[in-house]
């Protein structure tokens, strides 16, 4: 089972998508970023990747194609299927177990709507026990600053998502939220590496630089 998270180094991306971008919508020459994705499957074989539009729907996934479905989840109970979520402050969520996988998209908005939830449902339908979870390199509750509207509006659906930033201003604490959903919702194991994209500049990070390329979350039976 690969469960992994990538960084932006050891790549042939140039300026600010140096080096290991893997987003293909954000600028960088497709060249560049097709050669990034080529060592990635050196490493990994065949990734399916996803378009992903911070909604709710979630695509099984049977076998690898140059199709990328429009989807912010991604799930395959097919061992050797490898499943790619990219993020640049989102939260990539990895969901194993023994039986099926998911590599989901959570953002503010997937959070709202409840995209982990929804996976966890459709895995088990698909027959997944003991399902464990890996929350990886995203945005932290200090530097997600957000307006008082934003911020009301989602602490009343989900109130572990209050934060401040260091200045004291209004800020959403994303993993935190989604760390006590997943936990609520019965999975076995939740892991939060807390690393954090915008003060980490080993990571490519949207808040942080605006423009700027994308890491991935991996997983596979």
């Amino acid at each position: 089972m690969t469960s992994i998270f990538t960084n932006r180094s050891s790549g042939v991306s140039v300026g600010p998508f140096s080096s290991f971008n893997l987003g293909d919508h954000v600028g960088d020459q497709p060249d560049a970023v097709h050669a990034n994705r080529q060592a990635l499957e050196k490493l990994y074989g065949p990734v399916q990747f996803m378009n992903q539009v911070h909604g709710s729907r979630i695509v099984i996934i049977e076998s690898v194609t140059d199709e990328q479905p429009t989807a912010d989840a991604l799930v395959t109970g097919i061992p050797g299927v490898t499943l790619a979520v990219m993020v640049a402050d989102c939260i990539p969520l990895l969901l194993t177990s023994p039986q099926v996988v998911a590599a989901v998209h959570v953002g503010r908005r997937g959070l709202q709507n409840e995209i982990a939830l929804k996976t966890l449902e459709l895995m088990r339908e698909m027959g997944a026990e003991d399902i464990s979870a890996t929350l990886g390199p995203a945005i932290c509750g200090t530097c997600y600053e957000v307006s008082s509207e934003i911020h009301d509006e989602v602490v009343a659906q989900f109130p572990l998502a209050s934060s401040k930033t260091s200045s004291g201003s209004y800020a959403l604490d994303l993993p935190r939220a989604l760390t006590a959903m997943l936990i609520s919702a019965g999975v076995e194991s939740v892991i939060d590496q807390k690393i954090c994209t915008v003060e980490n500049k080993d990571l490519f990070s949207y808040r942080r630089d605006g423009v700027t390329g994308r890491q991935v979350g991996l997983v596979s039976l």
